[in-house]
């Protein structure tokens, strides 16, 4: 079952984004060598306090922190805590999310640590957002799921290989509706799987959290002893962005970047809907 958001339920989760975005600007301002990644977590419980938002993460299925600090060759729900120092040349996944008043927010960006990384990590981490952005351009009313998946998909194998060969899709992770929850229908793959069919119908209040996970090698990955924290099977570093989306009777409205994805979309040739807040 897809839950369809009235234009007051999708302000609320616009409230949500927006605290979102400024979890992560503290989380990048706060990712520096020499700080360890529950340093972040701090930041984050900072910001949430501070606009009276709750965290979505906290507490979800047993998960012991605010946000997951997911640390180069770790794909995604990395726990943070006082062990694991950030590096200079490390790069890191930071998803957060926020809940004000009921409604959720859900977002994912790549911060690199320090100065010293190569050409191939800030493409793999633009590669990850320009498909991210890919999808959210999909988001319109008369596609489908499937053209959602197929977007992302798409972008990345155009793009030039790697020296390592290729973009890993990861396969057992992917984009999901948000709303009253933050986990909810449908799950949305980054990639096309035709057996699962094209998936429901995009219309007004459908809201979804896309969320390309792309490594610089296998696409194939495994869970650690502590049930979270996944990472590559080959070791290959990965990058992790998302934004979560409504789709409103004027197009989309990214819920948690901060111009509601105006300029990206503008370049995309895409109109972004209005923003409620103002």
């Amino acid at each position: 079952m897809v839950e369809i958001k009235t234009p007051e339920q999708i302000a609320k989760m616009r409230e949500a984004g927006l605290v979102v975005a400024r979890v992560h600007e503290a989380c990048r301002a706060a990712a520096v060598p020499g700080a360890t990644t529950k340093d972040l977590d701090d930041a984050a419980r900072q910001v949430l306090s501070d606009h009276g938002a709750k965290s979505n993460f906290l507490g979800y299925g047993g998960f012991p922190a605010t946000i997951c600090t997911s640390v180069n060759d770790v794909v995604v729900h990395g726990i943070p805590d006082t062990r694991t120092v950030l590096r200079d040349g490390d790069i890191i996944s930071i998803d957060a999310g926020a809940i004000v008043e009921g409604w959720h927010g859900d977002a994912a960006i790549t911060a690199f640590v320090g100065e010293g990384h190569g050409p191939e990590l800030h493409e793999l981490s633009r590669v990850t957002e320009e498909s991210m952005w890919a999808g959210i351009a999909a988001v319109k009313q008369g596609n489908r799921l499937v053209d959602i998946s197929r977007a992302i998909e798409s972008y990345i194998r155009r793009q030039p290989r790697p020296s390592t060969g290729k973009y890993g899709i990861v396969e057992d992770y992917g984009g999901h509706g948000i709303g009253s929850q933050m986990h909810m229908d449908p799950h949305l793959l980054n990639y096309v799987d035709r057996r699962r069919g094209r998936g429901p119908k995009l219309v007004p209040g459908f809201c979804i959290a896309i969320e390309p996970m792309v490594s610089l090698g296998t696409p194939r990955t495994h869970v650690l002893e502590d049930d979270w924290t996944v990472k590559t099977d080959d070791g290959s570093w990965s990058s992790h962005w998302e934004h979560s989306v409504a789709l409103t009777e004027e197009g989309p409205l990214v819920l948690t970047a901060v111009d509601g994805g105006r300029a990206k979309l503008a370049e995309l040739g895409v109109t972004a809907a209005p923003d409620p807040l103002g």
